[in-house]
């Protein structure tokens, strides 16, 4: 018996990627029904006592008597008398101590007060898996977890951001920041490119592809002589925020790992700038000629009339693994140059963050039963002492002590 030999079918290269994308795409969004049924919109589990009293700043016992005297929210008592809240209840919990346990020292409800400007933070780095993606997600949630009312743009065509809050752009068909940057008739405000996610007071603008037209429409618009828009392309983020100003408190923008015109969009509207960095020595010396050519065309823009003033940036170390000396030793060094912009804590490399991304959740969605405790909390305590340093960060750009 003869075996005809395998004989490979040509396929033209556009229509073979075309095709295994759109097979990654749908096999995704089986998984995402199978994890998320009935209608592929993610929850958000329930929160311990423990981590309501750490988010709200009180002591467990605090937490236990109110349950106890019938105030606040009801919590959900399982049979061993562990209580658990909803974010959402969280948050009614917070309004409820704000209104009637606040005193001249202590504000539960942290949110912008009269004269305090909404803050925006760029999170910037060159290179990819730098951890930029997801410090702003984790970022954006703990913020909304501790009271913040929060608005998180995913500025990447790749839409890591999007997929982390249950978006996936070419089948949910959302619109992007694209819409409200575009120049010509068919812009739209931002109003319309919003949408709610799984966290109780924290917003999403996706992204998705269309967003890179933005790269390519900017410098003809910025060529054209009739089209003083093109010319002021920086003023567009800012423009379009101002139409939620009343909205928020903060703004977190994950950044394209380029350095193109939705990045110095992106920091021409910013009040401050987290830079990511992995502390090896090819990220530092990327990270380098990053700052170089930033800076080179921050000058360029400014002599146009851009302004970036902001009332802080930090360096952000992550995926730090202390115990290896080569990163120790880089971490060093950068402390050496630049101590007063490096964030006193650093982002620990944990398999607990990883495994959580691939079911597309953060820290703060995943259940802490699905990794051994030491881990889980290794990981958990690192986060928030990042992201709390931050919060102080912003508090202080809004004069507070």
């Amino acid at each position: 018996m003869n075996v005809m030999p395998e004989i490979d079918v040509e396929l033209e290269f556009d229509e073979e990627i075309l095709e295994q994308g759109e097979l990654i795409s749908d096999k995704l969004n089986m998984l995402r029904l199978e994890q998320y049924p009935p209608d592929a919109l993610k929850g958000l589990r329930r929160f311990s006592s423990a981590e309501v009293a750490e988010f709200l700043g009180v002591t467990q016992n605090h937490i236990k008597k109110l349950h106890l005297e019938g105030k606040g929210p009801a919590p959900d008592v399982s049979s061993s008398g562990r209580r658990s809240y909803t974010a959402q209840q969280m948050l009614e919990l917070r309004h409820y101590l704000d209104k009637h346990g606040r005193s001249d020292f202590k504000r539960y409800v942290p949110q912008r007060r009269l004269g305090e400007p909404l803050q925006v933070i760029s999170v910037v780095n060159f290179k990819g898996g730098s951890g930029k993606t997801t410090t702003a997600a984790h970022l954006a949630q703990y913020l909304a977890l501790t009271g913040h009312r929060v608005l998180v743009i995913d500025l990447d065509p790749q839409a890591s951001l999007s997929a982390l809050h249950g978006v996936q752009p070419e089948l949910d068909k959302n619109l992007s920041l694209y819409e409200a940057l575009r120049y010509d008739e068919y812009r739209k405000s931002i109003k319309e490119v919003i949408r709610p996610t799984n966290f109780p007071g924290l917003d999403i603008v996706p992204a998705n592809l269309e967003l890179q037209e933005y790269e390519y429409e900017t410098p003809l618009a910025a060529s054209n002589r009739n089209s003083p828009e093109g010319r002021l392309f920086f003023t567009r983020i800012s423009t379009a925020l101002s139409e939620v100003d009343d909205r928020y408190d903060v703004v977190v923008i994950d950044c394209p790992p380029q350095l193109g015109y939705l990045t110095l969009t992106s920091l021409t509207a910013s009040t401050s700038v987290l830079i990511t960095v992995h502390p090896q020595m090819l990220d530092v010396m990327s990270m380098s000629q990053f700052l170089l050519m930033l800076g080179g065309i921050l000058q360029s823009i400014k002599e146009a009339g851009a302004t970036v003033r902001l009332k802080w940036f930090r360096y952000l170390v992550t995926r730090y693994e202390p115990t290896d000396g080569p990163q120790a030793q880089m971490v060093g060094f950068l402390q050496a140059l630049f101590n007063k912009r490096m964030l006193k804590n650093q982002m620990l490399k944990s398999t607990a963050v990883s495994d959580a991304g691939i079911t597309k959740q953060t820290l703060y969605e995943v259940e802490k039963s699905q990794f051994t405790r030491t881990t889980y909390e290794r990981a958990i305590e690192s986060l928030n002492a990042v992201n709390a340093e931050i919060v102080s960060l912003v508090h202080k750009a809004w004069g507070r002590r």
